[in-house]
């Protein structure tokens, strides 16, 4: 593997390339080319192969890839060989929501924990995860080795929630709030504002015409 940085909107691709080959995989397919990943992916078959130069030789020029050969390589790039253990902190409507789902089509991520301050709710388990309360937050993620956390909770308390996270340990946080919540260089944040996709979907729709599409960025 080459030992250049890989690009980050490069790096965002690759779990979309791992799932459709993995589908690939499921259904006996055992090769494909750049053409056929890209029609299927909606990602041009330049980006396709300039993404995997930064591997190394993925493919063969006239054979295409070796789907089972993928899988295998961007199984251990995504570090889909182990199981990560997920705090959820919040258990509102929208953290129930993702509760329920707790990446059921996945085998290698689990939301193993909750956090809320609401005391009907701490001390309970909810589909299959303990709810513990908020001032055990600090304890609990440290004995569970928990390093990464989705914050569903208000917008003001989103700050003060996630200077107790990485107060212990955590190093990447999903943020489901509208807030952009301040961290030191060495923590991750990935910000998801369903409000804001949604308006500019809207946006997209209002401006480009109705026979016109815009691909996924």
């Amino acid at each position: 593997m080459t030992s250049s940085v890989i690009p980050k909107a490069t790096a965002k691709r690759l779990p979309l390339y791992y799932r459709y080959l993995q589908f690939l995989a499921d259904s006996g397919t055992e090769r494909i080319s750049s053409t056929e990943l890209a029609a299927a992916v909606k990602v041009d078959s330049a980006t396709i192969r300039r993404d995997f130069s930064y591997f190394g030789a993925l493919g063969k020029r006239g054979y295409g890839y070796d789907v089972t050969a993928l899988v295998t390589f961007f199984r251990k790039i995504l570090n889909q060989d182990r199981l990560t253990n997920v705090a959820l902190v919040g258990v509102g409507n929208m953290g129930q929501a993702l509760l329920h789902y707790n990446f059921r089509q996945s085998n290698n991520i689990r939301i193993s924990a909750a956090f809320d301050n609401n005391e009907e709710i701490a001390g309970t388990i909810k589909s299959g995860v303990p709810v513990y309360p908020m001032s055990q937050l600090v304890q609990q993620l440290g004995d569970q080795q928990i390093k990464i956390a989705i914050l569903t909770v208000t917008d003001d308390a989103a700050q003060e929630i996630s200077d107790e996270l990485i107060e212990a340990g955590v190093r990447g946080i999903m943020n489901f709030t509208p807030v952009r919540i301040t961290v030191p260089s060495t923590v991750r944040v990935q910000n998801v504002d369903l409000a804001t996709e949604l308006q500019t979907l809207i946006y997209f729709l209002d401006n480009y015409g109705k026979n016109q599409s815009k691909p996924a960025s």
